[in-house]
């Protein structure tokens, strides 16, 4: 089971929201080169980076951070957040990030997922946003009227690497991830899942190991670190339980 301790960026900061709302934010003090060098030390291979300046604008905003943090540790990193051009994947790729996660413009635009999955074999992660059930886009604030199910049934061939399913109404909630609909998706996807959204505890991590779906890959923890309520000292520990 791969941990995903999570960095989400907004205005050159750590961030958290709730639920996906700019307006329902904290800051934290550490800046995000520092907390991922806090989740190398602490043992941490892979790390999920969000842009939230990218995703509500649709520009490569933090690109440099992406690189600094790529630069100094050797960690594996997939980021996301307003990624709907080639030239985008292609700079992300050139940093030397792991994958590249789409999420509204592969929803909006199948073709462009394809098309990105055929050019950067084994670099595209496809992010699936819901909330009670339906695909949102545009940062959380649209919803695309497509089932999740329904649209994963006619992207599952193209080449996607990396699934990864987010419940909009738990994250940032620490409610417990949706472990039923995720285990769901994973039965179907052609491509290993990442848990997310809604980790408030070391148990919810143990349960993600314990569904015994060989298609879950891994699982994000994100607000429960910044909040102190999971200790990177322990959940560093089940990535070898």
């Amino acid at each position: 089971m791969k941990i995903f301790p999570a960095i989400d960026i907004k205005d050159k900061k750590c961030v958290r929201l709730v639920k996906g709302d700019f307006d329902n934010k904290t800051e934290y003090e550490m800046s995000p080169v520092e907390q991922a060098g806090k989740y190398k030390d602490h043992g941490f291979k892979n790390l999920h980076i969000v842009d939230l300046d990218g995703a509500l604008t649709g520009e490569m905003v933090n690109l440099d951070i992406i690189q600094e943090i790529v630069s100094k540790f050797d960690i594996k990193i997939e980021i996301g957040g307003g990624i709907r051009c080639f030239e985008s994947i292609k700079k992300y790729i050139e940093a030397g990030v792991e994958k590249v996660i789409l999420g509204s413009a592969a929803i909006k635009d199948k073709v462009f997922l394809k098309e990105a999955c055929e050019k950067f074999p084994n670099k595209i992660a496809l992010g699936l946003d819901a909330k009670d059930g339906y695909l949102s886009v545009s940062g959380w604030r649209e919803n695309s009227n497509q089932l999740t199910l329904d649209y994963l049934k006619e992207v599952n061939d193209y080449g996607v690497s990396r699934l990864i399913f987010t419940d909009i109404n738990r994250d940032g909630m620490k409610q417990s991830p949706n472990f039923e609909e995720t285990s769901k998706i994973a039965d179907i996807a052609n491509c290993p899942v990442i848990i997310s959204g809604g980790v408030s505890s070391i148990d919810d991590v143990k349960k993600a190991k314990e569904l015994n779906n060989k298609n879950i890959e891994g699982i994000i923890v994100g607000k429960a670190i910044y909040d102190g309520d999971i200790k990177l000292e322990k959940l560093v520990k089940e990535l070898d339980a």
